[in-house]
């Protein structure tokens, strides 16, 4: 609201006292002519902020988070901007502790306030009461997306990150000559490592164009070679003061570098793309000259270390070579005394070269004698079992003779036995055979006689057919 305009109404007009409710200077006289009142800066200020608090009611506005900072209080303290201006907030911790988020550099927000006036400073701020999000401003959202483009092309890999070197030779640093991180990172690097060589790029580090005269510097580093690692930083700032760090130009310079870079920009809390794209982050400018520079006193100390361990290893060393060369000593001895040495050496191998082959033959002879003694004590009498054989012989033939008589006289004892019943003699007796013709079966009955019938007839001298003519049979005892 202007205060030139028609509905302005200030809190006193010039017919009463300024400023009723206030008491005015103790020390100051009353004018009775109603002359202007003499006050103090700070009733001023109170009463500038009693109408402030009058005039404007609670009211959303919209904007940009810079320079957020939380206060050890819990009190956030921050400034809300558009494109033409910018309000200084505060959020108390009784608010602020149930907001639903923690603003960030760059987001675009709306907060409900009051506005009103911080008296000891005189500054115009806006109390905010509550607090949400509409979005992220310009600035972040360039910075996302130029992180998400340059993280899909692997500039941000792990992979791809060099080691710091442990002793450089020589190291350079990327800033302005005015700026204070410099004379943070050269008292740092001069007291822990005075003996390395610094080299200063210079180029700024806010403006307009500031990030191609920074790639330019980390372009020009890289192809002379003089250091062997390269550190770009500088102070603090808002999002707008580190903005030269999050452009792309620098980022490629970075990523292109020959030698490894540190980048130590801002305080801890503040990213960069710069600090994605190098190979190591440091939070702030005097931790990156930490980290590239090795402590002088921790290099004497370990010098003097490794002197001393030297000193141990070769003094361990000239013992062992004492003691070899004594020991050699002992057993270096005359050449006449190494030969007959050696001569009683080969005498003694001698005669056990003579004892092992004399062993053998002992052992064989020994083992025959055993075996001839075996052979010996089981070889047979061959005049005894011939004479043996004899006698045996002798029995089975007078075996088998007496066996031949006795089987003789059986078969002459069977022989007349068989003359006696063998037909033969029957038939020599006079008895006749008949046998029928057409039966081959004999005749033993006169019924079984036939007339006509053919019969064969066995005699004692051979045989004969005959045909009966007529047949009469007659019984009789006698035949």
């Amino acid at each position: 609201m202007d205060i030139h305009s028609p509905e302005f109404r200030p809190v006193a007009t010039a017919t009463n006292r300024p400023f009723p409710s206030m008491s005015t200077d103790p020390f100051s006289k009353p004018d009775p002519a109603g002359a202007d009142a003499v006050i103090p800066v700070s009733a001023l200020n109170r009463a500038i902020g009693s109408m402030l608090e009058r005039s404007f009611p609670l009211v959303w506005v919209s904007g940009e988070v810079s320079n957020f900072t939380k206060a050890a209080s819990g009190h956030w303290y921050f400034s809300i901007k558009d494109a033409q201006a910018q309000m200084r907030c505060v959020m108390f911790r009784g608010r602020a502790q149930y907001a639903e988020f923690t603003p960030r550099e760059g987001d675009r927000i709306e907060v409900r306030g009051l506005v009103t006036m911080y008296e000891p400073r005189g500054e115009l701020q806006l109390g905010v009461e509550a607090v949400r999000r509409t979005g992220q401003g310009r600035l972040y959202e360039a910075f996302l997306r130029l992180k998400a483009k340059l993280e899909a092309e692997g500039l941000f890999a792990a992979e791809r990150k060099r080691a710091l070197p442990q002793h450089p030779r020589a190291i350079g640093i990327v800033t302005s000559l005015q700026a204070a991180a410099l004379r943070d990172v050269l008292t740092t690097l001069s007291r822990r490592a005075p003996h390395v060589p610094v080299i200063v790029y210079p180029a700024p580090v806010q403006g307009a164009g500031v990030a191609a005269k920074l790639a330019a510097m980390v372009d020009e580093a890289s192809a002379r070679r003089e250091v062997d690692v390269l550190i770009v930083c500088r102070g603090g700032g808002s999002i707008e003061d580190l903005w030269a760090f999050n452009e792309e130009v620098l980022a490629r310079a970075i990523a292109e570098s020959a030698m490894p870079v540190v980048s130590g920009v801002g305080h801890e809390t503040d990213f960069t793309i710069a600090d994605f794209t190098a190979d190591v982050r440091a939070p702030t400018p005097t931790a990156a000259a930490e980290l590239v520079s090795p402590q002088r006193v921790l290099l004497l100390r370990d010098l003097d270390h490794r002197h001393a361990s030297l000193a141990r290893g070769f003094g361990r060393m000239m013992e062992r070579r004492a003691q070899q060369i004594d020991w050699l000593a002992r057993r270096l001895v005359s050449p006449t005394e190494r030969l007959e040495r050696q001569r009683v050496h080969l005498r003694q191998l001698t005669a056990r070269l003579a004892s092992a082959g004399a062993r053998p033959v002992h052992d064989a002879r020994a083992r025959f004698a055993l075996v001839h003694m075996r052979w010996q004590r089981w070889r047979p009498d061959l005049a005894a079992e011939r004479e043996h054989l004899m006698r045996l012989a002798q029995r089975l033939g007078d075996s088998q003779g007496r066996r031949h008589e006795r089987a003789a006289a059986r078969v002459s004892e069977l022989s007349a036995r068989l003359q006696v019943l063998s037909p033969q003699r029957t038939l020599e007796r006079g008895y006749a055979a008949l046998i029928d013709a057409q039966t081959g079966r004999a005749v033993r009955s006169p019924n079984a006689l036939k007339p006509k019938r053919p019969l064969t007839v066995h005699l004692a001298e051979g045989a004969a057919d005959v045909l009966l003519a007529d047949v009469q049979p007659r019984l009789s005892d006698e035949f």
